[in-house]
């Protein structure tokens, strides 16, 4: 909104310093500030007001060291967390941008969901909060959001290369190959497409469509068959990841701050024809917007963190949990680099498989064997490092560290092919 109001400002009466408001990383490093300061300020109250009307979590008895400690902690502070992203985006990002759009409907719509499951585990005293179907429902509906409007929505483009050789200037050059003034001249072509990014692959496109083409001539218009259910997975996967490491103080939040800031330059790079060209990658027009909105959900991060580190005061509760998993997801399937997602949600992954694989070989030894065995101490991750006696600060920066180390990774790929 603030966005309208000083371009109008500049436009219609050249109002000093209103023209900045046209730069994405004005507004992006503003929507981060902005964010910080309504986190900690709505932090603040709201850890008070739960407080007062007695709304903590109950823990599950573990056996852990210091989980009594963590009985009544107030939990549902996701809702700091979204105040901070959404306040800060409508204020500051253009609204009429459908990438904008979908991840502003993907917040709202998810956090309900965690919002829903919070409400009935605190106020209904059911400890299993909203049943997982419904969940499970939510998400794949979010999913038939988002995937139906990327495959139809004649505003979701990438611009493709083509190239053609001709004699031109060296001045005139845009890639040179060589120093000959043969270049490869690119035109960039608006078109649907249902491609994404593959790393570490010179060539780092693949089509969805490829995996139909055995349908026939117009294998492409069918492309929607496999392409939404694949978004469907994604986002409940990421979701749930998200979901499963929320376990440990602070764990989850600065996971997703450190993820956030690499899928914000990911999000910046791909929406500028400069960087894209430079960097070989696919330009997506518009979506350069969605850094605004990513600064804002990093400074949600790190604000919450402020009153999430440990000794937690706040727990966000699947309120923001589930959020959180999900915004990260639905913005990478939008920027095209959803195929990354194992890569910089290395954390998420590795918390969901160790869930996966302890469920699974258990059911299968009590099978085999009459008596269920496990790989891990206790599952997920984190608490089979607690068992093993590692404190529970320990545990969050270590694993921060190895998010830090796979977003760097992820960044690379952007050259390393």
């Amino acid at each position: 909104m603030l966005y309208y109001l000083f371009i109008w400002l500049h436009e219609a009466f050249d109002f000093p310093g209103a023209g900045v408001f046209q730069y994405i990383s004005f507004r992006a490093a503003l929507a981060l500030i902005t964010s910080l300061f309504i986190s900690m300020i709505i932090g603040k109250r709201l850890i008070g007001y739960l407080r007062r009307k007695q709304v903590g979590e109950t823990i599950r008895d573990l056996g852990l060291e210091g989980q009594t400690a963590k009985q009544g902690t107030p939990t549902m502070g996701g809702l700091i967390i979204l105040a901070a992203i959404l306040v800060p985006t409508l204020l500051l990002a253009k609204l009429h941008n459908i990438y904008i759009f979908l991840i502003l409907v993907s917040t709202v719509w998810l956090g309900t969901i965690g919002f829903m499951d919070d409400y009935i585990k605190v106020f209904r005293k059911d400890k299993k909060g909203l049943a997982g179907k419904f969940k499970i429902m939510g998400q794949i509906g979010l999913g038939l959001i988002v995937g139906t409007t990327m495959f139809f929505s004649k505003d979701i483009v990438i611009r493709e290369k083509t190239t053609r050789q001709a004699f031109v200037p060296s001045s005139e050059i845009f890639n040179v190959e060589g120093n000959s003034d043969r270049a490869k001249m690119y035109t960039n072509i608006p078109t649907k497409s249902t491609k994404t990014t593959i790393p570490f692959l010179k060539n780092n496109e693949f089509d969805y469509s490829v995996l139909i083409s055995w349908i026939g001539k117009n294998y492409k218009n069918w492309t929607f068959l496999i392409f939404i259910p694949i978004i469907i997975f994604i986002i409940i996967a990421v979701s749930n990841g998200a979901n499963l490491t929320d376990g440990l103080d602070g764990l989850a939040t600065g996971s997703s701050a450190i993820i956030g800031l690499t899928l914000g330059i990911l999000a910046y790079v791909s929406g500028n024809i400069i960087f894209a060209n430079y960097l070989n990658i696919m330009y997506i027009p518009n979506t350069g917007e969605l850094a605004i909105y990513i600064s804002a959900f990093v400074g949600a991060c790190i604000g919450f963190l402020w009153y999430n580190s440990y000794p937690a005061q706040v727990f966000m509760g699947d309120t923001g949990s589930l959020a959180l998993g999900g915004i990260i997801a639905v913005f990478a399937i939008l920027i095209r680099k959803e195929i990354m997602i194992p890569i910089f949600c290395g954390i998420f992954l590795i918390e969901n498989l160790s869930v996966v694989m302890q469920v699974g070989y258990f059911k299968y030894t009590k099978r085999r064997f009459g008596a269920g065995r496990r790989i891990f101490l206790m599952s997920p991750l984190h608490h089979h490092f607690q068992v093993k006696g590692y404190h529970e600060s320990k545990i969050v920066i270590r694993f921060f560290i190895i998010g830090i180390m796979l977003a760097v990774l992820t960044i690379v790929t952007l050259k390393l092919r």
